[in-house]
């Protein structure tokens, strides 16, 4: 009779271990799945905060204007009003200020297109400078600017927004009217006349908003003189 107790107490005690280890693995389980979900809650915070942190900032896809640059843009031009040759300008961020445009710290990616200015003074081109809308001292540079003497201009913009000949006309610092370029005004035989793409345009050039591969060509010269009006231009590969 007094052997049956020690026979039960070893099963006893390996009963209690198992149940111990089992509650052991429980809570071990159990922290483990805490930590998971800790984890998985921050990682959702970080994410919620990134996005909104860039809808708020206005991110590279948005089409929000960037302070300083107008959705519609202005369709006057100020500048001077002397003959040609018109040099760039000597202030380029006050001309790029009077435009109603910003200074940026590099050139912008999202509004990214290049159109093509002529102008045709007496049947002979003028230049148009390059380094328009461009302060290489400040290390700054206009969404709407030139860099050559080709007369390309580009438009590179952090947003989507529109852009006109008046804006570079003013970055240039060379007024423009419906009937004057700079000094050239019309009357005492003289014309002038505003193109796109070999179209004449009516109204007020200033207002031409630039499209990708536009020929905007403006012409001055005697009333009646048949002017070589290019009509496009040939861009090289992949511009």
């Amino acid at each position: 009779m007094s052997s049956k107790p020690e026979r039960k107490a070893p099963a006893d005690r390996r009963a209690r271990a198992a149940a111990l280890r089992e509650q052991a693995e429980h809570a071990q389980r159990r922290r483990r799945r805490l930590i998971v979900l800790a984890v998985s809650v921050l990682v959702l915070a970080v994410v919620a905060g990134l996005t909104v942190l860039v809808r708020s900032s206005g991110g590279p896809s948005s089409s929000r204007a960037e302070p300083g640059i107008p959705t519609s843009p202005m369709k006057a031009a100020s500048g001077r009003t002397t003959a040609p040759p018109w040099a760039a300008p000597g202030d380029p961020g006050a001309r790029v200020k009077a435009a109603g445009l910003p200074m940026l710290g590099e050139e912008g990616n999202v509004e990214h297109i290049h159109a093509h200015l002529d102008v045709l003074v007496d049947g002979k081109p003028v230049a148009v400078p390059g380094a328009i809308g461009i302060d290489q001292r400040a290390q700054q540079i206009s969404p709407l600017h030139t860099h050559d003497t080709d007369g390309v201009i580009h438009i590179e913009s952090p947003v989507k927004a529109a852009f006109s000949l008046g804006q570079f006309m003013t970055e240039w610092n060379v007024a423009l009217t419906q009937d004057s370029i700079g000094g050239l005004k019309t009357g005492g035989g003289n014309d002038f006349h505003a193109y796109v793409n070999g179209k004449e345009y009516a109204g007020n050039p200033a207002a031409i908003e630039f499209r990708a591969h536009d020929e905007i060509a403006l012409v001055y010269g005697p009333a009646g003189q048949k002017a070589d009006v290019p009509s496009g231009y040939d861009w090289p590969e992949g511009e």
